[in-house]
């Protein structure tokens, strides 16, 4: 592991004495290797290609080999097939397709409506664990039913599409104990409707996704009306409360004050603290709502489905170059072309989902039966946990922070399935991260409470003697 000094940072025994030292950040070479051969070139050319099809609406022609969305599936395809031939057969690509019916709302006529899907399948035959990363590859106009128009769809979305083809040509390279899916759906702007195919398939038939990365709009570093130009930041939206089953864990969330602890949003954290460790001048923004106001995006059919979800968003909008017909009005030159986006922003962004896949799939996974061990009021706070279903694991972070921290602010080292430290519950929220051989972290799980009856005391008795011992004892009194 490659280590670098950086800041102060709380780092605590196995018992929970602690001292201030300064922060290790260790990086795995093989993730750092595969960074760096993220190219900005490349992302450029694959948009290039994907606005050339003139338009990608999911209402346009499939049957023309040079524009359209069929054509842009094809192609995407074939870029994947092309990766496969260098993974050594672990990698395959498929257009997961369906017939999907008039709605009475965005779709006016039958479609194949089809996500092509990449996997790079996994090399733990005992690891089942599915991590997943999305952009949409469709483009819409300022009326959304126009699948005829020019639609470039350059940013939106076709940077989200750009990671996800760059990721794969990357990460194909490399083996991983647990599968990776790469996907551009269609369907988003006439209703998320790729995704929440692939999200109810999922659903169906028991995938074990642990983790969602849908990018969207990744590639504009400005913002019209405010003129705010940024490209050292992006946003990462997550839900804190479950849409899956609230009524079943309201009881529990309240009780616990776990309001801000659902699976999406601990994603979120770890997609910051890994992707900071790997993305140089990039800081990333946790917005605390499933996705922008009033808006929606690919990974909410997942998070409805129970998975966590979020969404990898440019920090700053322009809505003068989104959902708009190609024009020049007062001035302003409308529509989604390629000229308006930064590809060396793209490229960081892209790198955040890289390391934060890598790290995911290099991992054992999560930990199980973590529990708070309550045996009755105190100021320390013991856990325990079993060792995770998959993966060799070196041993355990246990995390913690205050309640009103939006990160992580210590982690304890611990090779045991249990620790003991000297912090108050009623103070910290705590987690339990699995961690490899290289040092990568599953995701956090925080602890489950079993309430045990503290052991009562026992009336004290004389111990019995031992026959040589009586003959001692009278020997002395002799």
């Amino acid at each position: 592991m490659k280590k670098l000094l950086l800041t102060t940072f709380a780092v605590g025994s196995l018992t929970g004495a602690f001292a201030q030292s300064t922060t290790i950040i260790q990086k795995d070479p093989q993730i750092e290797a595969m960074v760096k051969e993220v190219s900005a070139d490349s992302l450029q050319s694959y948009i290039h290609t994907l606005v050339s099809f003139g338009t990608r609406h999911t209402l346009s022609t499939q049957k023309d080999t040079r524009a359209g969305v069929g054509a842009a599936k094809s192609w995407v395809l074939s870029k994947f097939n092309q990766f496969a031939k260098q993974s050594g057969g672990r990698l395959t690509a498929v257009i997961d397709s369906t017939i999907y019916q008039p709605d009475g709302k965005r779709v006016d006529k039958p479609i194949n409506l089809g996500n092509v899907v990449a996997t790079l399948k996994g090399t733990d035959p005992n690891d089942n664990r599915i991590f997943i990363i999305s952009g949409h590859m469709d483009s819409r106009r300022s009326d959304v039913m126009d699948g005829k128009g020019i639609s470039p769809g350059a940013n939106d979305d076709g940077s989200g599409t750009a990671a996800v083809i760059e990721c794969a040509r990357v990460m194909s390279k490399h083996a991983f104990p647990a599968t990776i899916i790469f996907v551009a759906v269609t369907g988003e702007e006439q209703g998320l409707l790729g995704a929440r195919y692939m999200a109810d398939k999922a659903k169906k038939e028991n995938w074990n996704i642990e983790a969602v990365l849908n990018n969207d709009m990744v590639g504009s570093n400005n913002s019209n009306e405010t003129n705010i130009i940024n490209n050292t930041q992006v946003r990462v939206f997550s839900e804190g409360l479950p849409a899956y089953e609230m009524e079943k864990n309201v009881a529990e969330i309240r009780q616990y004050g776990l309001e801000n602890e659902g699976k999406a949003r601990q994603l979120a954290r770890y997609m910051k603290e890994v992707g900071e460790r790997y993305t140089d001048n990039l800081e990333v923004v946790m917005v605390y709502r499933n996705d922008r106001f009033g808006r929606g995006g690919d990974h909410t059919p997942f998070v409805e489905n129970g998975y966590a979800a979020v969404r990898v968003t440019e920090m700053n909008e322009n809505f003068q170059h989104q959902h708009q017909d190609l024009r020049t009005e007062n001035g302003i030159r409308y529509g989604d072309l390629e000229e308006f986006m930064d590809f060396e922003y793209l490229r960081k962004n892209t790198v955040l989902d890289l390391a934060t896949l890598a790290n995911l799939a290099k991992s054992p996974s999560m930990p199980q039966e973590v529990v708070f061990d309550f045996k009755g009021l105190g100021n320390s706070t013991a856990l325990t946990w079993k060792k995770p279903a998959a993966g060799n694991v070196k041993g355990y972070y246990v995390m913690m922070r205050e309640t009103t921290s939006p990160v992580w602010q210590k982690k304890f080292f611990t090779a045991a399935t249990e620790i003991n430290l000297p912090y108050s519950k009623d103070n910290y929220l705590f987690a339990v991260q699995s961690v490899s051989n290289d040092g990568n972290e599953s995701l956090p799980v925080i602890p489950k409470v079993v309430r045990r009856q503290p052991q009562q005391a026992q009336p004290s008795q004389q111990p019995q003697q031992s026959k040589s011992t009586k003959k001692q004892s009278r020997k002395s009194k002799k």
